[in-house]
């Protein structure tokens, strides 16, 4: 449990105080229009007062039409700056790193929501998006490092690429949905590109101490294995980001892939060369010793989601028992109020079954 609290330096900006980060989580409580809400800030101020090493805000829309979910955090234009400081100095008050999730949902944005059509790397006509010009996908790029600059502005330490979860940078590296023919399609590289674009931008256009993550999901949506770890394996190398977050939704499942059973789907990542980025991941890290057994596999840091609804301190609470496990589900709604969670977050867990009593 010792190596659970100690400190973990990073290239760029402040150490994390300890291995705790908490993980981006949608929570839909935002103004309509981006902009911080009280609730939204009181639950991420308990948390990095609760002891995680990283407070990461829910993913942040980089453009109004990559709204992805109605009460979403916006980071698309400077009529969030206000709220976006004050939180950033409430984190950072509390000694945690203060993170925003750069964000765009592509072709799952709800057309009703932005009010058009949602876009894509290539037309789908299920979702009924249509394809980015060039032009589109450059500027795309261009405002996911604006939305960095504008997160640098507010006084975050840093920003977390959302490459994962089938949102439209993720929808870039699926050769299911991606048949681009232009430099952001064809082979594993060009789908990677405009990914790697926006990291290149931000760690060049921002400050030296700024720190870059990179979040990704190896399985589903039409991503391969194989493809993920390669451009893990290459961030890594390049070493332009910070640390690397791997959501895997369970850090003990093996692969769905049936040319890599046999082995967890953690060690395809920890195995990498890592130089000297750091290497998370989330997936089903409930209590003290799924943690400690998260690191002995050889993640440098823990990615904590459910257990972080369920206590704001959790970290705080694995430090005073190191066999602390988070409360079971469900749980009623007033137990989650006095954990600071908001209505509307609450109205969105009801969808969880078993999540809410």
């Amino acid at each position: 449990m010792k190596g659970l609290f100690e400190t973990l330096s990073l290239a760029h900006g402040p150490a994390l105080r300890n291995r705790f980060v908490l993980a981006p989580l949608t929570n839909l409580q935002s103004h309509a229009d981006g902009t911080l809400s009280e609730d939204e800030f009181r639950w991420l101020t308990m948390r990095a007062q609760g002891g995680f090493a990283i407070t990461t805000t829910c993913a942040a829309h980089v453009q109004a039409r990559g709204q992805g979910f109605p009460g979403q955090l916006g980071v698309f234009g400077d009529q969030h700056l206000a709220g976006l400081a004050r939180l950033a100095a409430a984190i950072k008050a509390a000694g945690s790193l203060a993170i925003v999730q750069l964000h765009h949902a592509g072709m799952r944005s709800p057309p009703d929501l932005i009010g058009a059509r949602p876009v894509c790397p290539s037309d789908d006509a299920e979702t009924g998006a249509r394809a980015l010009t060039l032009a589109e996908a450059e500027q795309l790029a261009e405002d996911f490092v604006r939305a960095a600059l504008r997160a640098e502005r507010a006084g975050f330490d840093g920003v977390q690429v959302h490459g994962a979860h089938g949102y439209v940078l993720c929808q870039f590296l699926s050769p299911e949905i991606n048949r681009r023919e232009d430099r952001y399609g064809g082979s594993p590289e060009r789908r990677a590109r405009i990914l790697l674009d926006v990291v290149a931008g931000i760690r060049s256009r921002c400050g030296p101490d700024f720190v870059v993550g990179v979040r990704l999901s190896p399985e589903r949506f039409g991503l391969r294995l194989a493809e993920i770890r390669d451009l893990a394996q290459r961030l890594m190398r390049e070493g332009q980001i910070d640390y690397l977050d791997m959501s895997l939704w369970d850090v003990d499942k093996e692969p769905e892939e049936e040319a890599f059973r046999g082995h967890s789907l953690l060690s395809y990542f920890t195995e990498l060369e890592r130089g000297n980025v750091r290497l998370g991941a989330a997936g089903k890290i409930g209590s003290g010793p799924a943690a400690a057994a998260a690191l002995a596999a050889g993640l440098d840091f823990a990615v904590v989601g459910q257990a972080g609804i369920l206590h704001h301190d959790f970290p705080e609470r694995v430090r005073a028992d190191p066999g602390f496990s988070a409360v079971a589900t469900p749980v009623s709604a007033d137990y989650l109020r006095g954990e600071g969670v908001g209505e509307a977050f609450i109205g969105y867990l009801r969808r969880r079954s078993g999540f809410v009593a």
